[in-house]
């Protein structure tokens, strides 16, 4: 019985603990000011994102054309398997089937490399961009007292007034000409 009442007071004081700690965290709470930020929207709509984004897809696109040969040969050669296979000889569409198992595996390296030249074409024009933006987006802070700026994509709900979007995007316009 006395053991009882002991768990008891125990349990009665960290509740009370907690109720205490609470408070001073909600004072805590609303005196933090958050904002968010929508990335994305700063790379698409800062004049040093859309320039970075135009080199890139340029790069792509002149990627993509010098694939557009290979892709052809490529399905040249399996339409000329399935069209005239029958008539060829065993030894025939082995050499065939090795050919087109080659020019495959020939593309799909090629492609792996473009993918690679693409990552560092991007890690070069954007990485610079999202470096000055660490810096922006602390004065923009600083300067509207908030305490937390998160990326929009992880927030489920936020109000356009704490939305410092456009105000990052026009300090990055005015650093990055």
């Amino acid at each position: 019985m006395e053991k009882n009442k002991f768990v008891v007071r125990f349990l009665c004081l960290l509740a009370m603990m907690a109720v205490l700690c609470c408070q001073g965290r909600t004072a805590e709470a609303a005196d933090t000011k958050i904002a968010v930020i929508d990335m994305k929207e700063v790379l698409s709509a800062s004049t040093a994102g859309k320039r970075a984004q135009g080199l890139i897809e340029q790069k792509m696109k002149s990627l993509q054309a010098s694939f557009k040969n290979d892709e052809n040969a490529l399905l040249k050669l399996k339409e000329d398997m399935e069209k005239k296979g029958s008539a060829w000889s065993d030894s025939v569409k082995r050499e065939k089937a090795t050919e087109f198992q080659q020019k495959r595996k020939d593309l799909a390296e090629k492609q792996e490399s473009a993918n690679e030249e693409l990552k560092k074409l991007r890690e070069q024009n954007v990485n610079p961009i999202l470096k000055k933006l660490e810096d922006i987006v602390s004065q923009v802070a600083s300067e509207g007292g908030y305490s937390v700026v998160l990326p929009k994509n992880v927030v489920l709900f936020s109000s356009d007034s704490i939305d410092v979007t456009s105000k990052v995007v026009a300090e990055l316009n005015k650093v990055m000409k």
